[in-house]
């Protein structure tokens, strides 16, 4: 770990208050150099050198630094172009392309959108200044800049690479790996281990806006048991005109079913709660604009906030509504208007000298994006001590911290917190969900690069919603997204207000019976899905991976995005065009297994295409690992209650060894409840 802080010696300036963890001490033999670049005798610039190969990592004698107050910018020279990372915003591929693209990094209420014409696209709901880059030799090395106010970053062709920020200090942190996994666990030590979801939380959930009424979301939980949907969570969500969740008073007529099924109960809260009436004919400014324009947003940078904020959770588990995980949502934190429904006064805060963003996203928006309390806040509210113009990026963070804490006292047990703001640290505490997307083809991919992201950010509970949140979903691609959706960490479908239905049970029996086969193969391979999650939360490993983290040495895997990993052990190879009926993949040199038959692939290092029948999902074994699995259920309560088995694929030796951890699904604590098998 190198850290290097640019910061006014002679004047306080704000810091991230995000808790880190350091060495204790210095490293004794450090695996790389530091040095100062001099012109004219003056420090000019700093270099990172790789002490075992040569190679210099960070080099900012390239030019431009600049530190004022509400102006920092400096660049580096990178070792190769090899750059992945930086968030959120949706990219088009895992690897970015440097040709001088700017990506901006504010957090915002703004659901992912196709890339523009230059490539690319708005900054999004959470804010991870983390990248990681690979050298031409397949080493590996990532940097954290731990700030948290408005920014930019410029990938140039060189390769070089600009950060531009308006206010804090310059805080790095270099991992120097030297692999992939590595450069992650080492990324998660520093700002935490994510967090260990409870066993339930990896099955199947289903959801939406606008069940509208008690006896249509029984209808439509009776229509998916009847084709025996595996399925955990129940899930409805900002249902305003459903009685009981608006008052709190006759709850219990679908909790109490849900129970009877062994269902878990989701609660979903925003940071504020406006005690108006809606008008489904006003116009949008009565209706929407000011929805949520009177309101107090809670400042969960203070202890007695936070403490508040625990004391209601506890209050509403207990006297009102039994729950067992919690959706945090609308916490960059969103606003309908600009600033408040008196706009924001003239101050140095709302009229920064400089406004970091994506050209494309203005163009494409207009006025959105155009000042930095759009869609939020003013930037002259106080938060924390501070102004909102430092804080606003950590207020999803600072809203899952307390949320964490609520939920474990209220329960007694693990439960599960999903934030759609996310921060570095906030895997310690939440899942992600990648965000309003859209029913169309392009989503499925780029929910693949999604998860490569957030495994790298170290928040490895995420998923896309499945069949898209916006617009009317197709029956082909929906039954594609729910195969590829059956592999996703956090696997939910979910869809808005007023769009035609895409549960398993809503097209015919065809789509269900092909949703039930993946959703079962899900379920038989929980056990080894929840290993993985154990291994992220004891040594931060990354739970679903790009190929080049098992096999970096080869180039090709350099690229790969439309392919993934479980682990080191399972490779998914989902349908991502509309119409395809066969799949092209990259099959690394490794012995491979067909996971259906059994039958091992010959055609290793090279693209092959696959035939893909729509009932069709490609999963392939990895010689040399054993995989844990049970025979499944309808829900995880009862596959937990059927017989383990082990799934041993041999490698070229005719060796294979894995690992399995069982406990009771929900515990609590710093050890738990369990046991690690290894075999071999």
């Amino acid at each position: 770990l190198i850290c290097l802080q640019f910061y006014d010696a002679g004047t306080p300036r704000y810091e991230v208050p995000v808790p880190v963890h350091k060495p204790d001490t210095p490293a004794t033999n450090p695996a790389y150099t530091v040095d100062t670049v001099s012109e004219d005798g003056k420090p000019f610039g700093i270099r990172v050198t790789r002490r075992a190969t040569g190679t210099v990592l960070w080099d900012s004698s390239v030019g431009g630094f600049t530190f004022s107050d509400q102006f920092l910018q400096i660049s580096t020279l990178l070792p190769s172009r090899y750059v992945y990372g930086f968030g959120e915003s949706e990219h088009a591929t895992y690897r970015h392309k440097m040709d001088y693209r700017t990506w901006g990094m504010f957090s915002r209420d703004q659901p992912p959108g196709p890339p523009g014409g230059d490539g690319t696209a708005p900054n999004l709901y959470g804010v991870h200044p983390y990248h990681m880059c690979v050298e031409d030799d397949g080493n590996a090395h990532s940097v954290l800049l731990l700030n948290s106010n408005a920014m930019d970053v410029t990938l140039q062709p060189e390769p070089a690479l600009t950060y531009r920020t308006v206010g804090g200090v310059l805080d790095f942190y270099m991992f120097l790996g030297p692999s992939p996994e590595k450069v992650t666990q080492q990324y998660t030590q520093l700002i935490g281990r994510p967090f260990m979801p409870p066993y339930w939380a990896l099955g199947f959930q289903l959801c939406r806006y606008g069940y509208n009424t008690l006896d249509r979301m029984k209808q439509i939980y009776d229509e998916n048991r009847q084709y025996d949907i595996p399925q955990d969570p129940f899930i409805s969500a900002n249902e305003t005109d459903y009685l009981p969740y608006t008052r709190g008073t006759d709850q219990d007529v679908w909790i109490k079913d849900g129970d009877n099924h062994d269902q878990i109960m989701f609660g979903k809260v925003w940071p504020y709660l406006p005690n108006i009436t809606m008008d489904p004919n006003a116009d949008w400014d009565t209706m929407i604009a000011n929805y949520a324009a009177h309101t107090a947003f809670p400042d969960f940078l203070l202890n007695s906030t936070k403490q508040w904020w625990v004391d209601e959770i506890q209050a509403f588990y207990t006297d009102k509504l039994q729950f067992d995980g919690l959706w945090i949502d609308m916490n960059e934190p969103a606003n309908f208007i600009l600033g408040s429904v008196n706009g924001c006064s003239d101050n140095q805060w709302d009229q920064a000298p400089y406004k970091p963003t994506n050209d494309a996203f203005l163009c494409w928006l207009g006025f959105y994006g155009a000042v930095l309390a759009d869609k939020t806040i003013c930037m002259n509210s106080i938060q924390g001590g501070t102004v909102h113009y430092n804080t606003h990026s950590l207020y999803g963070w600072s809203h899952s911290v307390p949320s964490q804490r609520a939920m474990r006292q209220a329960t007694g047990k693990r439960s599960v917190i999903i934030s759609r703001s996310t921060y570095p640290g906030s895997g310690v505490y939440a899942g992600h969900w990648l965000g309003d997307n859209t029913s169309k083809w392009p989503h499925l991919h780029t929910s693949i690069i999604g998860m490569f992201e957030f495994n790298l950010f170290g928040l490895p509970y995420v998923g896309a919603d499945i069949c898209g949140y916006f617009d009317d979903a197709t029956p082909d691609m929906c039954q594609r997204w729910m195969q590829l959706g059956a592999f996703y960490p956090f696997s939910r479908n979910h869809n808005g207000k007023g769009y035609r239905r895409q549960d398993p049970a809503a097209w015919n029996g065809t789509i269900a019976a092909a949703s039930r086969v993946v959703l079962l193969t899900r379920y038989r391979l929980l056990p080894y899905l929840y290993t993985l999650f154990h291994k992220a939360h004891s040594s931060g490993s990354t739970v679903v991976r790009p190929l080049m983290h098992e096999f970096i040495s080869d180039k090709v895997t350099w690229t790969v995005d439309r392919q993934f990993l479980w682990g080191p052990a399972l490779l998914i190879s989902p349908v991502l065009e509309e119409g395809a009926h066969d799949v092209t993949a990259y099959v690394p040199k490794a012995r491979w297994y067909d996971y259906y038959t059994g039958k091992e692939v010959v055609e290793a290092g090279r693209m092959v295409v696959w035939d893909c029948d729509m009932d069709c999902i490609p999963l392939h074994l990895r010689g040399g690992y054993v995989i844990p699995t049970q025979e499944p259920a309808n829900t995880t309560v009862f596959s937990r209650r059927n017989s383990l088995g082990l799934l041993v694929a041999l490698d070229a030796e005719g060796r294979a060894e894995g690992s399995l951890f069982w406990d009771d699904g929900d515990s609590i604590g710093e050890f738990y409840i369990g046991v690690i098998v290894s075999s071999s």
